[in-house]
């Protein structure tokens, strides 16, 4: 069982919440709770899950030398050597041609090309764009918003603005924090270079940058939609609901942000799953805002 248990490990089952993003659009769009809506975004979610594994894989891959010399990467299978590197690339690659080829038969073309989009893009990070500075961001961050994404596609749900904005900044929020916990975590590491070689090129000061700025659009744009009459994609509310649900969800959103700000700031939100899952304020803010956003888009 220890290659099958490996494979597993390294397809990171701690970050397959992240994939939870395809039900985004759908909710936003008051589309979620429908029995054709459930079961096409259970196999989008399967399908998307897939995807990232085969990334995983071969990032792993590439990466286990680098690996081995990082305090805790070192423990991930490929670089332990539970599983094989050649296995790893082969398993990769069977994941990252039978996902989008599975969309393509059980969902609908776009979204085959969205996932299609989704590896191709990522093995190019793997291999190249994640030594470019400022790109290498920038392509973690579009991940993130094509899992968003790829529920409204699959649905056939046309996308607002606002939430591609909201979606896209929030993303780059959390994937600078990460970096710039990474770099505080490793600033006095003789092996900071070769963990994640552009942390050596990246100051603590710009990646604080990056964060804030990301944030503060987030934000903005979530506060356009919440005060712009008819905001949700797909819905039409109106102003009959027993209180101004919109307007009150941005109360929990920038609570949110500004929670997980201070994990960004103190460096340790290099895990952002781990916040996210382990956080009791965190989750209770998160559970407050999807109960005030469903009544917004109800318009009750």
């Amino acid at each position: 069982m220890g290659l099958p248990l490996g494979l597993l490990r390294t397809a990171r089952p701690r970050q397959w919440v992240k994939n939870s993003l395809v039900v985004a659009a759908p909710a936003a769009a008051g589309q979620l709770f429908t029995s054709r809506s459930m079961a096409q975004l259970a196999v989008v979610f399967a399908l998307f899950t897939a995807a990232a594994a085969a990334v995983y894989l071969i990032n792993d891959a590439l990466d286990a030398e680098a690996d081995r010399a990082h305090p805790t990467k070192c423990r991930r299978p490929v670089a332990a050597g539970q599983v094989p590197v050649p296995v790893a690339y082969a398993t990769g690659a069977v994941l990252g041609v039978l996902a989008p080829t599975a969309a393509a038969f059980l969902c609908n073309p776009m979204t085959a090309a969205l996932l299609t989009g989704y590896v191709v893009m990522q093995m190019a990070y793997c291999l190249r764009l994640k030594h470019v500075l400022v790109l290498d961001l920038l392509v973690v961050t579009a991940g993130f918003l094509m899992r968003a994404m790829i529920g409204g596609v699959a649905l056939d749900i046309t996308l607002s603005r606002w939430f591609l904005i909201t979606t896209g900044f929030g993303a780059l929020f959390m994937v600078a924090a990460k970096r710039y916990s990474e770099a505080v975590q490793l600033a006095d590491s003789p092996h900071k270079g070769r963990t994640r070689a552009l942390l050596g090129e990246y100051t603590t000061g710009y990646l604080r940058f990056v964060w804030q700025l990301a944030a503060g659009v987030a934000v903005l744009g979530y506060c356009l939609w919440a005060l712009e009459h008819g905001g949700a994609p797909g819905s039409t509310p109106g102003d009959g609901g027993l209180l101004p649900w919109r307007e009150l969800s941005m109360v929990a959103f920038i609570a949110g942000i500004l929670r997980y700000a201070v994990f960004a700031d103190r460096g340790t939100a290099g895990a952002p799953e781990d916040v996210v899952l382990r956080d009791r304020g965190l989750a209770l803010i998160g559970l407050i805002w999807t109960a005030m956003y469903a009544l917004a888009v109800a318009d009750l």
